[in-house]
């Protein structure tokens, strides 16, 4: 179990890293590395490689807006809130969705070409689920660390003067 939380923890760092690469800081055997990966990833351990991309320095600049949709629902007698985000996932717009504690049940991230297309899929797809009470979106302005990745280390330095008493 050790050995699978040392390979997690440097593939959730980089998971372009070579298993070889991963074999000599971990002090095992290239076979052992390759066998235990496929192993999580047959467990479902380890369900993707996804990039972190800075969108904001590609042409897909402005051609999309990310939301946080936080949301209030009523959940199911004998399916609790399982049933309920086995539907809202199916959305393609749903990047994420999280289970939470608070003031509302489900947190949702979605991606849209604008504001009129994340307003679209809340009015026609989101707000007309039996089960949805309410909903409040709120609009991502920039991203400063996605992933535990600092998207931007230009972003300009708080240049006023400290003053202590």
């Amino acid at each position: 179990m050790e050995l699978e939380k040392d390979i997690l923890e440097i593939l959730e760092k980089n998971s372009r890293i070579s298993s070889e690469d991963i074999a000599i800081m971990l002090g095992k055997e290239k076979e052992e590395i390759e066998n235990t990966i496929a192993r999580l990833e047959k467990d479902k351990i380890i369900c993707g490689y996804p990039a972190v991309i800075n969108w904001d320095k590609t042409e897909k600049e402005g051609d999309y807006v990310t939301a946080l949709i936080e949301v209030k629902v009523t959940p199911q007698r004998e399916q609790g809130f399982e049933s309920i985000a086995k539907r809202i996932y199916k959305f393609d717009e749903v990047k994420n969705l999280y289970l939470m504690s608070g003031t509302f049940d489900f947190l949702i991230v979605i991606e849209g070409k604008n504001i009129k297309e994340v307003s679209s899929f809340v009015s026609n797809k989101l707000a007309t689920l039996d089960c949805v009470l309410s909903s409040s979106t709120h609009f991502v302005l920039k991203k400063y660390k996605d992933h535990s990745v600092i998207i931007d280390e230009n972003t300009p330095k708080d240049e006023r003067i400290i003053i202590s008493p």
